[in-house]
């Protein structure tokens, strides 16, 4: 594998989306960068984005919203996505390694992991519906 060059901006990314428990989208992170980074251009924050997940830094959040969501923490647990306002949180879920065996049945192949979406809507949405 190629060494990778340091990056100032690539680090300020990282580091940004690690200080935030929202996960961002790419637009709220530039948003975000541009504050120290002015002339970051949109197109760096997704290929630093990208490469980050590449790396295994960071994961993408594909929710259906038309969005991908990053976050910064990369270990085994489960996201719950407003269907009203679109915010993604982190669930305080231990992971199921039972649903991979249950899968593992009904796979051809090995299963090793799974990713698991809860959709509905969030405590904020329902009091401001109320």
């Amino acid at each position: 594998m190629k060494t990778l060059k340091y990056s100032r901006q690539r680090e300020s990314i990282k580091a940004c989306l690690m200080a935030r428990h929202d996960h961002p989208t790419a637009d709220a992170l530039y948003t975000s960068i541009r504050e120290e980074y002015p002339n970051i251009s949109l197109g760096t924050v997704y290929r630093n984005l990208n490469l980050l997940v590449e790396l295994g830094e960071i994961q993408k959040l594909t929710c259906g919203d038309g969005a991908d969501h990053f976050d910064a923490d990369t270990s085994p647990h489960y996201h719950f996505v407003c269907k009203s306002c679109g915010q993604v949180s982190d669930m305080r879920l231990s992971p199921m390694e039972e649903i991979n065996q249950l899968a593992q049945e009904h796979a051809e192949g090995q299963v090793d992991s799974h990713t698991i979406y809860f959709y509905g809507t969030c405590g904020h949405c329902l009091r401001n519906n109320s």
